[in-house]
């Protein structure tokens, strides 16, 4: 009977190191999938960036390096750099440096990718040789449905600058305190049509060297619906423009507006491609401060320089362009200064123009006017008067 208790204390100390083996059991075999799915991130990466290589984006990194054990994935690239290769040409049309990007997901999650940019970055234009340097105190995005077509995506950039190099000098583009974009499959999207919708937020933008109404700061949101897409393998963005094109696609604004300072603008309606790679379509517009707008589109600057015969065509057809602009002329030397007044004056017919083919309307509270935007292979018309062309986009 001396013998129980020396029995059944040898069975209670073999059950205290029980646990601590069960646990570096776990540990060693957690250990041993964390760092196999590393290695298979690694083998992941490689072959995103040979299928990338295929449509033209050559991806790569001075350094890249894995780490985050045990309960994420942290893939530094170090160094980074994109070039896209047109495969129609010798010269490479655009390349890209970074200095540094993260990209994180969780083991648990290994769907959802979150990736942080550190600036500056450095784009370069091949076929003009300009050079722009962008910088931003925060930039981050996030992917979902990684490894398959992602779900939806998002972009976000804090304090983003845009300069062009002028030998040594930065020269201002573009600038803002936040800009936002977001994208996703619609709801029922079929695979081998996917519809794409976006958000686009810009928040105190403002664009320089363009047009002095986009050099003063402004708040833009957009929403958007793509369509005519075949798949969403990555490709060359002039071959995806022209299947849009090809296959009837469109842009869809379902809901746009824009303010800057006590000027509010709404638009919706659909925008397509032409032929020749430019927009086609008509919005929708709702105005306040239609009177503040007409001023800076430069009528007076035009007419000071000579009213190009195309533009009167448009806007009154049968008057030559020589004699506009010689009865300027005949005007200033009958009584000076009076040619002056007259094109001074000229915004106002303009304006009054545009509010014959717009309607009165209300804008949140606000007296404004509503009148079609439209895109004609690529001339943008408000109202009878062009004020702004946008290159093709193939």
């Amino acid at each position: 009977m001396s013998d129980m208790p020396v029995a059944a204390g040898r069975r209670s100390r073999w059950g205290l190191f029980i646990a601590p083996v069960l646990v570096l059991i776990l540990a060693v075999a957690w250990s041993c999938f964390w760092f196999y799915a590393a290695s298979q991130a690694e083998v992941a990466a490689d072959a995103w960036r040979a299928q990338e290589a295929k449509s033209g984006r050559i991806y790569d990194c001075a350094k890249r390096s894995i780490a985050g054990f045990p309960f994420r994935f942290e893939v530094q690239c170090s160094g980074a750099s994109v070039a896209l290769v047109s495969q129609n040409a010798s010269k490479t049309p655009f390349t890209a440096k970074l200095d540094n990007i993260l990209v994180v997901a969780q083991v648990y999650d290994p769907k959802l990718v979150i990736a942080e940019f550190t600036a500056p970055a450095t784009l370069t234009d091949g076929v003009t040789q300009n050079t722009f340097v962008v910088n931003w105190s925060k930039g981050r995005s996030s992917v979902v449905g990684l490894p398959a077509v992602p779900d939806r995506a998002s972009l976000v950039f804090d304090d983003p600058t845009i300069n062009r190099l002028d030998g040594s000098v930065q020269v201002p583009l573009a600038r803002a305190k936040q800009v936002e974009l977001h994208g996703r499959l619609a709801d029922g999207s079929p695979a081998d049509h996917p519809v794409i919708e976006t958000v686009l937020h810009v928040a105190q933008g403002s664009i320089q060297g363009v047009h002095p109404l986009l050099a003063e700061p402004f708040e833009a949101d957009t929403r958007a619906k793509i369509t005519g897409l075949s798949d969403l393998t990555p490709k060359p963005w002039p071959q995806r423009f022209r299947e849009i094109q090809a296959a009837g696609g469109h842009i869809e604004i379902v809901q746009s507006r824009i303010q800057q300072g006590e000027m509010i603008a709404v638009a919706a309606g659909t925008l397509a491609l032409s032929v020749n790679g430019r927009l086609d379509g008509e919005l929708q517009m709702t105005m306040t401060g239609l009177e503040r707008v007409i001023p800076a589109l430069g009528i007076e600057k035009m007419l000071e320089e000579g009213v190009p015969q195309a533009t009167l065509d448009r806007v009154a057809p049968g008057v030559k362009s020589q004699d506009l602009n010689n009865l300027f002329g005949a005007l200033d030397r009958a009584v000076p200064g009076l040619g002056k007044v007259i094109k001074q004056n000229a915004n106002a017919g303009v304006a009054a123009g545009i509010n014959s083919i717009g309607t009165e309307s209300t804008l949140e509270g606000k007296k404004a006017r509503s009148f079609p935007l439209k895109f004609v292979d690529g001339a943008v018309l408000l109202g009878p008067v062009k004020v702004g062309q946008i290159p093709p986009l193939y």
